[in-house]
């Protein structure tokens, strides 16, 4: 279908007062572009949005399949890879700004720099950072992803890969896709097992990080470590 006058206004405010001015639904318009013979780009961005009562607004990007954007009527896999794009590039901006004030002595610096990262997945990902002895950053990995707790994770696993990083220091972050970073007794039980080893090995563990839905707990800050 080609765009009507009526489906370029999206467009037209653009230009006029600045990407600011447009709804949710016009931006997702313009990256739509089209519709259907009954459905404007706007009115299908809005069914976009409106599709999981669990997920208000454009966050649901990042937890949306691309099968899900298919299921919309208008919405082709061409249109839900662009769409899925847009909260990659979300992602890593957020990264990308988080990058300047990343301290690794700073839980909270660590937290934000990890932050959009994590917290929109819906399964747990434990992410080990390695670091030199000045805690300057060296790598990260993700060591553990689909878990239903931390209690499986193993500290030789942990370890053997801080090793093969020639880390010094290292940080393990991961999330609770309920949203809620409070510690459970299996993470409280795997952080102290990790700790005493790393005094084996002679490999710090400086932190661990707990990251939930715009929140974090440092073990760190809670005199946990």
């Amino acid at each position: 279908m080609l765009l009507t006058h009526k489906d370029d206004l999206p467009y037209e405010k653009f230009i006029k007062y600045g990407p600011e001015s447009l709804t949710d639904a016009e931006l997702l318009a313009i990256i739509i572009r089209t519709g259907t013979k009954n459905e404007s780009p706007v009115s299908l961005g809005q069914q976009i949005l409106d599709f999981d009562e669990n997920h208000w607004g454009l966050s649901w990007i990042n937890h949306c399949s691309i099968d899900d954007l298919m299921s919309l009527k208008g919405i082709g896999q061409v249109k839900a890879i662009k769409i899925k794009c847009i909260g990659e590039i979300a992602k890593r901006i957020s990264k990308d700004c988080a990058r300047n004030e990343l301290a690794f002595n700073r839980p909270e610096t660590v937290a934000e720099y990890y932050m959009e990262e994590l917290r929109h997945l819906e399964k747990e990902r434990v992410v080990l950072v390695m670091l030199d002895n000045k805690n300057r950053f060296l790598c990260d990995e993700v060591i553990s992803e689909g878990t239903v707790n931390m209690a499986i994770l193993s500290p030789r696993e942990v370890f053997l890969k801080a090793l093969k990083g020639r880390a010094v220091n290292i940080m393990l972050l991961h999330n609770h896709p309920s949203g809620d970073p409070t510690p459970s007794r299996e993470d409280c039980l795997t952080t102290e097992k990790i700790r005493k080893a790393s005094q084996l090995v002679d490999i710090h563990l400086v932190d661990h990080i707990i990251i939930g839905d715009r929140r974090y707990v440092s073990f760190k800050e809670k005199g946990l470590l």
